[in-house]
């Protein structure tokens, strides 16, 4: 594999924070994470048929897979300060098709209007909580 110069620094800026300040930012990753797929299966109501589709979006924590076919990504595990939050599993493989349509159907989106909605929200709550931690870290 090639070696990326930035990706070292960075890895190794990271390994630099103290673990008390990387697990202290786990709940406001969590809390954005949960309020992001809620966000997200309100905007999918629109396009409800069985549920399913609702009922795929998921949040998975630091250390565990998410479930497998689901979009974005597939099947992978979370690592450290990481949380993902995913639509579809092996039974609702479809998500995608909802999002951006077909050339049979209307596009219905619900994932990235969501992200978009949310996103300076969430970034604020985990700089404040990554502020605090490294406050109480000193």
């Amino acid at each position: 594999m090639a070696r990326n110069p930035s990706l070292e620094r960075f890895n190794k800026r990271m390994e630099a924070i103290p673990k008390a300040v990387r697990e202290a930012v786990t709940p406001a990753l969590v809390k954005s994470a949960e309020e992001l797929a809620d966000t997200q299966r309100a905007f999918a109501e629109r396009s409800r048929d069985t549920g399913a589709l609702i009922n795929s979006i998921h949040v998975t924590l630091p250390g565990q897979t998410t479930p497998p076919h689901s979009q974005p990504g597939g099947s992978r595990t979370a690592k450290e300060n990481e949380v993902i939050v995913t639509v579809g599993n092996s039974e609702v493989r479809y998500a995608h098709l909802v999002e951006y349509g077909t050339s049979e159907t209307v596009a219905q989106p619900y994932f990235w209007p969501a992200v978009r909605l949310l996103k300076k929200r969430m970034r604020n709550r985990i700089k404040r909580a990554i502020t605090k931690a490294v406050k109480e870290a000193k």
